[in-house]
């Protein structure tokens, strides 16, 4: 079981030295144990910043350590954790906050485990369960998108969405249970017919909330980008441009590069696995080929292949091979070195030439152009922004598993001409309610909160 009767402590900012280090403390003996700490008279005033001093006093293993602080305490049950919290601010030396930490445990706190101040917001009701998550998504957060697809979550979007799909669900069930409690008296609250536009009409609801889960969870996890191509084409020049750093060797000798480089991008707003591959050709050399079989087992796990093809020299078999191996994966084709003269007419590729997009990695020319086709490609436009975005895979799982409980509900009532009893039918509904109810949290195995609050850091 979750303790939550103890005080507990912990530093609150990242590791490391830096101007400012928040230590935080959250329980009943929260005022108390700050109070060994500091030099303030009295209680402290809610909600007013109290300027104090440290006294950690010297003991056999450390020296005695002092500073200056900023007391904070916000009382229960108006604070971030629902209990009484105390927050105090010194400078950002690791000895001055470890000594803070272990004067606070002497004084009778415990050490916090990852998330367990979210946790006991969670357990005192201040947030739900979705909501605990979008706060390990903001801190985890390296793209505008991400930061605002968490923070959309944390003030209830994806909440409210869940909240009225279960008013309507339990409108339905509790008709359906109206009808069970007069069976001899023939009352029936809702026809098959009734029941079964409802459930559909439910299903619709829950349909559009997956429906915006593959761009959902492609903005939170982001996705792999590979670029592929012949020998010098650019490959490396566009990696090289795409992350505004001299990461990849460039040069004019072909095969230059023979493995999988990858790096970090931030494209359009989505977090991008970059992958810079080998040329793609008929290769002697042992170690070029391996990086070709290497390039090509790339291309089946990307999210998004880069095709490039050198727009100053004329289209090679090698080139069109290469168009025929992707056309059933999700590409975008790349016309290189647009500052050059073009050696090849725009229609040379035909039906593969369409969206192409032309840059120069050279000159910089078209990159904020592919940059959008490639969000746009990857389906993360602008057209989120209006509903709730679902990103955690948790949440798609529970959502399928109520579509398919609605959906033995919905072919129950349509097909039985109200033969099969109401009693089924509620079952269905029943189990699709748990899943929904498992999102939020009202009815989450303790095994699944430890694992989901696990991921988070150390005082948050």
């Amino acid at each position: 079981m979750f303790a939550t009767a103890d005080t507990i402590v912990a530093v609150a900012t990242p590791p490391g030295r830096g101007g400012l280090g928040v230590v935080r403390l959250s329980g009943p003996d929260a005022v108390r144990v700050a109070g060994e700490l500091v030099t303030r008279e009295g209680a402290p005033r809610p909600r007013h910043a109290t300027f104090t001093r440290l006294r950690v006093p010297a003991n056999a293993d450390v020296p005695g350590v002092g500073d200056h602080l900023v007391e904070i305490f916000f009382p229960a049950p108006a604070s971030y954790t629902g209990e009484d919290v105390v927050e105090l601010s010194a400078h950002g030396s690791p000895i001055v906050l470890e000594s803070i930490l272990r004067a606070a445990v002497r004084a009778g706190a415990r050490l916090a485990e990852p998330g367990e101040f979210t946790l006991r917001a969670f357990l005192n009701g201040k947030i739900d369960l979705v909501q605990a998550e979008a706060v390990a998504d903001l801190v985890d957060a390296v793209t505008p998108l991400q930061a605002r697809a968490a923070f959309d979550q944390l003030e209830g979007t994806l909440t409210g969405a869940i909240a009225a799909i279960e008013r309507e669900l339990f409108d339905l069930m509790a008709r359906l249970e109206a009808s069970l409690d007069f069976p001899e008296e023939g009352y029936h609250f809702i026809t098959p017919a009734e029941g079964a536009a409802g459930v559909a009409l439910i299903r619709t609801r829950v349909a559009g909330l997956l429906a915006q889960a593959g761009r959902g969870r492609l903005v939170r996890e982001g996705a792999q980008v590979v670029i592929a191509g012949t020998p010098n084409v650019g490959k490396s020049s566009l990696f090289n441009a795409l992350l505004s750093a001299n990461r990849a060797i460039v040069t004019d000798v072909p095969g230059t590069t023979r493995d999988l480089l990858t790096e970090r991008a931030n494209l359009g707003g989505l977090s991008v696995a970059l992958v810079d591959t080998a040329g793609m050709r008929h290769a002697a050399d042992p170690v070029e080929r391996e990086g070709v079989e290497r390039a090509r087992g790339a291309l089946g796990v990307a999210d998004l292949v880069l095709v490039l093809i050198d727009g100053s020299r004329a289209v090679a078999d090698e080139d069109r091979r290469l168009l025929a191996m992707t056309r059933g994966s999700r590409r975008l084709v790349v016309v290189s070195k647009r500052d050059l003269p073009r050696a090849w007419p725009s229609d040379t590729l035909g039906a593969d030439g369409e969206g192409a997009v032309e840059v120069s990695a050279s000159t910089g020319a078209g990159l904020d152009g592919l940059v959008a086709a490639i969000a746009a490609r990857l389906g993360a436009g602008q057209g989120w922004r209006d509903t709730p975005m679902v990103t955690n895979l948790r949440h798609v799982t529970l959502l399928e598993s109520s579509a398919r409980a609605l959906a033995r509900a919905e072919d129950a009532l349509s097909s039985s001409a109200g033969v099969v009893s109401e009693e089924f039918v509620l079952a269905d509904l029943q189990e699709a309610a748990a899943s929904l109810q498992e999102i939020v949290g009202r009815r989450t195995a303790e095994d699944v909160l430890r694992a989901i609050f696990e991921r988070f850091c150390v005082g948050k």
